[in-house]
């Protein structure tokens, strides 16, 4: 199985125009979902371990399960641990062999951010992982995190400039208009301040809240800069459908394999949809050839 560092993938995908979709995973089946939609579309991918699923299954039990699921992949795979707000837990993911973290000190001062950041970044460098930091507060909810519409604020230039000075990062989310969960309106991203972004800090950009963004919007914020696309909501809701479909259909139907695998076709689906918008689909090969990768 490739693993590839985050720092790796994200460059290359920034080198060459493209997006990595970062798909968040959940139980067996939306891992087994995100891993064969990669495999068919021949394309990297990254699997996000975030914050709810830690609370409800265990960090180490779902790197455990991703690792197994993943064994006998080709294309290339970064596990990432999502929006961390706990400088122990990103240790811990460090240790697990994660191969990219996220400390999310957006909450914290812009001086207590970068001071953790800093330490997560110097970290996962000792050992070849990649790392996330985000500047900015983006709105929505998020592994019940939530950050009101009034409180999310579009990221400044000179405070991204300061944050990657102080942390060096390795890429950097920032808040130019997205929202957890799904829109009740279409948002409009500001294209003028991620492309300042973007050329002032010189490094991938990270768009968190990427579900339910028109293509045509995410595609554009790739061509300026995005490479890390993190989508969520739109795969728990492909898979929730899918099992809701089966007991639609048959209100006395208990075969887990039969309900939880429409959920996982459906999710599927979903991520091999977000694949082609990103142009990430091919990539696999060329990323494999060009950049380092542990194949354990």
């Amino acid at each position: 199985m490739p693993f590839v560092s985050g720092k790796e993938m994200l460059h290359h995908a920034r080198e060459n125009g493209y997006g990595i979709g970062a798909f968040s995973a959940h139980n067996a089946e939306t891992i087994q979902a995100i891993l064969e939609a990669a495999e068919e579309e021949k394309a990297p991918i990254m699997i996000q371990v975030g914050q709810k699923v830690i609370g409800s299954v265990g960090l180490e039990p779902m790197k455990v399960m991703i690792d197994t699921f993943a064994k006998n992949t080709t294309v290339p795979v970064c596990i990432h641990l999502d929006h961390s707000r706990q400088y122990t837990q990103s240790m811990e993911a460090i240790q697990l062999g994660f191969q990219s973290v996220m400390f999310d000190g957006s909450g914290y001062s812009f001086e207590e951010n970068a001071e953790i950041t800093k330490k997560v970044v110097d970290a996962a460098r000792a050992l070849g992982i990649g790392s996330e930091g985000e500047i900015g507060k983006i709105g929505g909810t998020e592994d019940d995190i939530t950050v009101d519409e009034k409180d999310a604020l579009i990221t400044t230039v000179e405070e991204a400039i300061r944050f990657t000075e102080a942390t060096d990062v390795d890429y950097l989310a920032v808040s130019i208009g997205t929202a957890h969960g799904i829109y009740k309106e279409v948002p409009n991203l500001r294209f003028d301040r991620l492309k300042e972004i973007a050329e002032a800090v010189d490094r991938p950009i990270v768009l968190h809240g990427g579900s339910d963004v028109p293509d045509e919007q995410v595609q554009r914020a790739i061509s300026l800069g995005v490479a890390k696309i993190n989508v969520d909501t739109e795969l728990r809701q492909a898979f929730t459908r899918g099992v809701q479909e089966v007991f639609n259909e048959n209100p006395d139907q208990f075969v887990l394999a039969d309900s939880l695998g429409n959920g996982k076709r459906r999710m599927k689906a979903k991520v091999q949809e977000k694949i082609r918008v990103f142009g990430s689909q091919g990539r696999a090969e060329e990323l494999l050839l060009n950049k380092k990768v542990v194949t354990l």
